[in-house]
């Protein structure tokens, strides 16, 4: 039994499922939680994310670098997940959980060092775990396959810490939610780390030094245009996630008890889509597969802009949710066809650092949102819960569907011109 499971696609996923679920509730309400509930600007928030993007550039890509080159008894990703896991538990907890009556400047220096802390522990953890996909699966079926379970898995994530997140807060307070979640994340990831066994083989290869190692990766031209188109579609990721809890209060008009229903309309909705969108990708070229997710999702977020009530907003959270399943399930075939490709022509895997590289770019795509939130609120005059302006509505009428398609679009075009040529090493 134990060597079934080990390195199985649904033990790999056991990871996705332990990070996203704090993740996700912290993508999806830390703003609003600091925004409309404790008062802070959008403009503060915005200079926070500013300050914390300028700090992830460095410590991303030299978590990668350091991992790819990391050599012990138990592996080179495993050990820094291990490390990473308890103080990322102390850094969500600390997010959700600042001292009551503080100051404007007091709350924003509270966000702004647990946010870097969070991200921090956050990045070592996700670079190690993204690093270990190519690395485990060879060939494009299995990775379909994988990415398939994975994503499921996420799905069950994104469900649990967007729908069940509302009553969590509501009944118990941020702060204990944070602590439930931190214990659910613990179990889980160390589930994950019983079972997974890195390759001997990546390991003991030939590796490229620091300068080296980053000129390869700066200039492979498919490796770019994949993640920055990845970014912007990621932007509407985080952007429908932040943005749902104001959608129901402010366009739909429903009790913040109903956010439950609203988010669990999209993500309900994905499980099953995603068996879909695997049965459709494995039948075709990756690149292919993941353009087409990209057009099917920005087609499918107009919908939410005719949402006005609670009906109307769960139809259009169903529709939303078959583009995002599909744009969840199909970059990881197309990166790992890149990294197998670099493996090639250097004989060196460096999977760490593409990863490390790679999460920086889609990880950017906070800012886009922060900007959107500032710009789109600047325009209808939305400041916080504490000062909504005059038309909230509208302010979040566009920021959940005509900033998504006109970021989807960009992402599409930049996709045009990828080209990802042979099939992966190992085809099975």
């Amino acid at each position: 039994m134990k060597q079934k499971l080990l390195n199985s696609p649904m033990i790999y996923a056991f990871g996705m499922l332990a990070m996203m679920i704090p993740s996700q509730a912290f993508s999806s309400f830390y703003t609003y939680y600091y925004v409309d509930k404790l008062g802070l600007s959008i403009g503060l928030a915005t200079l926070a994310r500013t300050i914390f993007l300028i700090w992830d550039a460095v410590n991303q890509p030299m978590f990668g670098y350091w991992s790819d080159r990391t050599k012990t008894k138990y592996g080179r990703r495993r050990p820094w997940i291990f490390i990473a896991s308890p103080l990322f538990v102390l850094a969500f907890i600390l997010v959700f959980s600042p001292p009551s009556n503080m100051s404007d400047t007091g709350l924003f220096t509270w966000f702004l060092v647990a946010l870097i802390f969070y991200e921090a522990m956050a990045t070592i953890i996700w670079v190690n775990y993204g690093a270990l996909f190519p690395e485990l699966f060879k060939g494009d079926r299995i990775r379909t396959k994988a990415s398939a379970i994975q994503q499921g898995y996420q799905i069950l994530a994104i469900l649990i810490g967007t729908a069940l997140t509302p009553i969590l807060f509501e009944a118990l307070g941020f702060s204990n939610m944070a602590i439930i979640y931190s214990i659910v994340f613990l179990v889980l990831m160390l589930l994950f780390l019983k079972f997974i066994k890195e390759d001997e083989e990546a390991s003991s290869g030939p590796q490229l030094k620091l300068k080296e190692a980053f000129k390869e990766t700066l200039k492979n031209k498919p490796f770019w245009l994949v993640n920055i188109s990845n970014s912007f579609a990621q932007t509407v990721n985080g952007l429908l996630s932040a943005t749902i809890p104001f959608y129901a209060k402010y366009v739909l008009h429903i009790p913040e008890a109903q956010n439950t229903i609203l988010f669990a309309a999209v993500f309900v909705s994905v499980i099953p889509l995603v068996g879909v969108w695997y049965w459709m990708l494995r039948k075709m070229d990756p690149v292919k597969g993941w353009r087409l997710s990209l057009i099917v999702y920005a087609l499918a977020v107009i919908s939410f802009w005719f949402g006005s009530n609670l009906t109307s907003g769960i139809i259009a959270g169903i529709i939303v949710g078959f583009g995002l399943a599909g744009f969840l399930v199909s970059p990881p075939m197309v990166t790992s066809r890149i990294i197998d490709q670099d493996l090639a022509k250097t004989g060196s895997r460096r999977e760490g650092i593409y990863t490390a590289v790679s999460g920086f770019i889609v990880r950017s795509s906070g800012l886009i949102s922060a900007l959107a939130f500032l710009i789109v609120g600047m325009i209808f005059g939305y400041e916080s819960g504490d000062n909504p302006g005059p038309d909230p509505e509208s302010t979040f009428r566009y920021l959940i569907s005509v900033v998504p398609l006109i970021l989807l679009f960009i992402s599409i075009i930049i996709s045009l011109f990828v080209r990802v040529e042979g099939r992966t090493v190992h085809e099975s």
